[in-house]
């Protein structure tokens, strides 16, 4: 499957070379789907005393996936170089997102100690989501898609329950995607997604009425 086009400011991290060791972010959104981006040397790490929700920001239409401080809290996802040390590019691409310093928080398997950093959008600069910015299906399809493989179905179970926020209502924009990252799921992993949302009750907004997802 074709790597998708993005924005240039992801062009310009494709095409900087790594020559930085030492600056990583760690993803745990739609980072962690690797059509997603070009960053080499990814891997898979875990985030200590943060927790996923879906919240929604001024500066952005519809509600994205944010980490939030949680001491009771261990999320998945991947660590990669910056290329360059170019956290410009990164920043604008996680626009409405703060950098935070992370590193004594994540636990990864490489043999040095990096400058780590989570973007998170900033305590009260967000708000929860509702009909009219609403969480895009399509954006949750890639994530799913990222850590079913990245982390297995185990792990897509882990994404789902150390996240918060599910009582948001989701669009369901399959038939006409509005994430300008998509990507084409297979039937399986499009049903392990639809499992999860019924058995948490996901609200889907169609082109009429809302409908609770149940089992």
């Amino acid at each position: 499957m074709p790597r998708p086009t993005g924005t240039k400011a992801q062009t310009r991290l494709r095409s900087r070379p790594i020559t930085t060791p030492n600056a990583y972010f760690f993803g745990y959104g739609s980072l962690v789907n690797r059509d997603t981006h070009g960053f080499e040397g990814a891997q898979t790490a875990t985030l200590t005393g943060w927790r996923r929700t879906w919240r929604h920001t001024t500066l952005r239409q519809i509600a994205y996936l944010t980490a939030v401080p949680d001491p009771t809290c261990t999320i998945d996802g991947l660590i990669a170089p910056v290329p360059d040390h170019d956290w410009a590019a990164l920043d604008q691409r996680e626009r409405a997102y703060a950098r935070v310093p992370a590193a004594h928080q994540v636990t990864h398997a490489l043999t040095h100690q990096p400058e780590i950093a989570v973007y998170a959008i900033p305590d009260g600069h967000h708000s929860a989501p509702n009909t009219r910015h609403a969480v895009l299906l399509s954006y949750l399809d890639v994530v799913v898609q990222g850590y079913l493989r990245e982390f297995g179905e185990p792990g897509v179970t882990r994404f789902f329950d150390t996240t918060q926020g599910w009582d948001a209502p989701m669009l369901d924009d399959r038939a006409n995607p509005s994430y300008p990252r998509h990507c084409t799921l297979r039937a399986d992993e499009t049903a392990l997604v639809d499992h999860h949302l019924r058995r948490l009750g996901v609200t889907l907004l169609g082109d009429e009425n809302p409908t609770p997802w149940r089992e």
